[in-house]
């Protein structure tokens, strides 16, 4: 039975082993469920064959036994009517049937084993396309999960490079302030000194000014009589 090798291996197969191995679960899955529908399929097919080979078996099995104990009634019944030639006759034909029954029954045990094989195998898909539909939305919500955890993590990375930038730019506008104060130093250096004497001179110019605005202001009070 090449199909009963064929299909041993869907028997055996783990899906948590298919999904460890597979890129992108969340497609994976729905790909799995449809490979995994379409050989039940076949698998149906197949077990409705081998189960109908063993019914056929079966059958055939029956009839034989049947056929065993009708010829064993018909010489017992020859017997009974004393005719030992009929009664041999109807025992050869018994004899017959009973080799015949051997061959029958290793068919019938074999289809039998073929068919519980075969419905061993449907049920065992059957019952891993259940489980994997059951855990198809649990399992696709952990992934778009994960592609989210990685885009955050893609967005942290980013912001620590837009940290390192202003961090960058402060050094920079730390190094442009220090650039103007020298600058701001250099002109301050680079002035003429002042001469104390002017400064004294005109001092002392603006304070007679001063006086002659008080003078000339008493002099204006007296003539108004103030």
């Amino acid at each position: 039975m090449g199909i009963l090798e064929r299909f041993t291996d869907i028997v055996k197969a783990n899906i948590n082993d298919l999904l460890d191995k597979a890129e992108d679960p969340a497609k994976m899955i729905d790909q799995y469920l449809r490979d995994m529908t379409e050989d039940l399929a076949e698998v149906k097919r197949e077990t409705a064959g081998v189960m109908a080979e063993e019914n056929r078996a079966k059958r055939m099995l029956d009839d034989n036994a049947r056929e065993t104990e009708k010829y064993d009634g018909l010489a017992r019944k020859a017997l009974q009517a004393g005719n030992e030639g009929d009664a041999r006759v109807f025992l050869a034909k018994k004899q017959q049937l009973a080799d015949k029954a051997a061959s029958l029954q290793a068919t019938y045990d074999a289809a039998h084993s073929n068919a519980e094989r075969m419905r061993q195998m449907h049920d065992k898909l059957v019952g891993d396309i259940e489980s994997l539909r059951a855990r198809r939305e649990m399992i696709k919500a952990k992934v778009a999960v994960a592609k989210t955890q990685q885009k955050v993590n893609e967005y942290t990375a980013g912001a620590d490079k837009a940290a390192g930038a202003m961090s960058a730019f402060d050094r920079m506008e730390a190094k442009a302030d220090a650039m103007l104060d020298r600058a701001n130093a250099m002109a301050d250096l680079n002035q003429p000194a002042k001469d104390e004497a002017a400064a004294l001179e005109e001092k002392y110019q603006s304070a007679g000014a001063s006086s002659a605005v008080e003078d000339e202001l008493e002099k204006l009070k007296r003539e108004m009589g103030l």
